[in-house]
């Protein structure tokens, strides 16, 4: 990979993580550089993700922070090798800002999404006709469609069972229409048919309920597949996009997610209420 590519989450993980490595082995970056026989500066372009780094520099550095675990040593091997993965969405072109592709790469290394959504269904649980209206009003027809590929492609994720998602839903969500009645009611009848996957999970937070007075903005959390292991969360906002990483933020999240849980229905409830949703919008169709 092209240092002119870094940083990419990826390499900013393998840098946290050998960075952690470091310190917890109580050694300098003076310690690392002498070891590899180079610059305290190539050390700190490792750690800050800015550049990759060779299979024999990460065993002799594995090696100096006494990872012992073979297991271990291969998962850092592991995702050393994915710096120089090409995924698919490389090949969508410029209109796939940094911070898409920055979330494409953490959603298909997760093991589990947990998603808050207070305005709109998630796009992993939309359908085509739901999320071209999202679009039609916010992109031209090219660009539209671009999106559209994107997140049918980002759906198969779910389809190959290759991550969990648990999402809780403010019924706010499910009564803002977008599109027609029929683009609502063909929606929550998808979602009732993913809510039935193993792999999916769907709760919904009612008008009354119990919570903190906090306001949340949508969020998700992202646990990584393997090893090292590491959440982070995702915010959306109007125009941009946020990513937390410390330990004390990934924390409050995951507060407010066990909140949002407690307060919303069950999965069985909610499946009852999204039904009896979904034959309203029918009605009206």
């Amino acid at each position: 990979m092209a240092k002119t590519e870094m940083p990419t989450m990826r390499s900013r993980r393998l840098g946290n993580e050998l960075r952690r490595l470091r310190e917890a082995a109580g050694l300098t970056m003076g310690d690392a550089a002498r070891e590899l026989q180079s610059g305290q500066p190539k050390i700190s372009k490792i750690e800050a993700g800015l550049q990759g780094i060779r299979p024999l520099d990460l065993d002799h550095l594995m090696t100096l922070y006494g990872v012992e675990s073979e297991k271990d040593r291969q998962n850092l091997k592991r995702l050393a090798a994915k710096l120089r993965t090409r995924d698919w969405w490389t090949a969508q072109g410029p209109l796939l800002h940094n911070d898409l592709r920055d979330y494409l790469t953490l959603e298909a290394d997760s093991s589990l999404i947990r998603t808050y959504e207070n305005q709109v269904v998630p796009g992993l649980l939309q359908t085509e006709e739901y999320m071209s209206e999202i679009f039609r009003h916010q992109r031209t027809e090219q660009d539209a469609k671009v999106m559209r590929e994107t997140r049918r492609k980002r759906q198969e994720l779910l389809e190959n069972r290759q991550v969990r998602l648990r999402a809780v839903l403010d019924v706010t969500v499910l009564h803002s229409v977008v599109g027609s009645a029929r683009t609502m009611a063909e929606q929550l009848e998808h979602l009732l048919t993913l809510s039935k996957r193993r792999n999916v999970n769907i709760q919904v937070l009612p008008l009354r309920r119990s919570l903190p007075p906090d306001q949340y903005t949508p969020y998700s959390v992202l646990t990584m597949k393997g090893a090292p292991p590491a959440d982070y969360v995702w915010l959306e906002h109007l125009s941009a996009s946020t990513l937390l990483e410390q330990e004390r933020d990934v924390q409050r999240y995951l507060r407010a997610w066990d909140d949002h849980t407690a307060a919303a229905m069950s999965p069985a409830d909610s499946r009852t209420h999204i039904e009896a949703l979904m034959e309203e919008y029918s009605r009206q169709a």
